[in-house]
């Protein structure tokens, strides 16, 4: 065995060992070699929301959009509604806490951002208005298709001969359909589109410019 050397450490077999208070020969651990484990550090910090101040665990590697998503479970603020200010400064929810400053101990303010909040429920209610316009529209061509239809089976049998057919109910009932889905519909402020207002137009249309059964009954023997 070689000698060992100032610092208590000598070289064996291409390791290094190093001699230990007692008189005990151990290996030397490289800590260079050693898988690099960063350690977490976790900082207390105060969030205060009104009259309620509220305390968080938090990494100080973590960003104040993940701050948000903690302070929503406990407040019921939705992240998108709320501001973060710290240091009399909003912070952008992408800013590390420890690169603005955050450290163990400080103090952090939430304000709601009630105008985020009041354009996500405007978003959502002309949403669902625009859904239900839709299928209303949807409705009136469907009846339409189906008088259309039946129109058109009437005159079949009018131009192959047969009993005597009365279609004025139906064609009627078509100009009613028009009419109403010629005048524009609102619901909840929404403006149906105009081109699905004229589908259903331009089929009573086209079968009308076939035969013209608007104002007189048919009759075949």
């Amino acid at each position: 065995m070689k000698n060992l050397d100032n610092k208590n450490v000598e070289k064996m077999g291409g390791l290094e060992w190093e001699m230990r208070p007692g008189g005990m020969l151990v290996q030397r651990r490289n800590l260079d070699l050693s898988p690099k484990n960063p350690t977490i550090h976790t900082i207390k910090i105060f969030v205060k929301f009104g009259s309620s101040t509220h305390e968080f665990h938090i990494n100080s590697h973590a960003t104040f959009g993940e701050l948000k998503k903690m302070l929503a479970g406990a407040t019921g603020v939705h992240p998108h509604n709320q501001k973060l200010i710290f240091n009399d400064k909003e912070r952008e929810s992408k800013a590390l806490l420890d690169g603005s400053g955050v450290e163990d101990g400080s103090e952090i303010v939430l304000v709601q951002n009630f105008i985020t909040q009041e354009k996500r429920t405007v978003e959502s209610r002309v949403n669902s208005s625009m859904e239900k316009a839709m299928k209303s529209v949807e409705g009136v061509a469907m009846e339409v298709d189906k008088l259309v239809a039946q129109v058109g089976a009437m005159e079949s049998v009018i131009c192959n001969g047969g009993k005597v057919i009365r279609i004025q109910k139906y064609m009627e009932n078509l100009d009613k359909l028009k009419g109403q889905n010629a005048m524009p519909m609102r619901h909840g402020g929404l403006m149906v589109s105009q081109a699905q207002q004229q589908r259903p137009m331009l089929l009573v249309q086209q079968q009308r410019g076939q035969k013209n059964f608007s104002s007189r009954q048919i009759k075949l023997f």
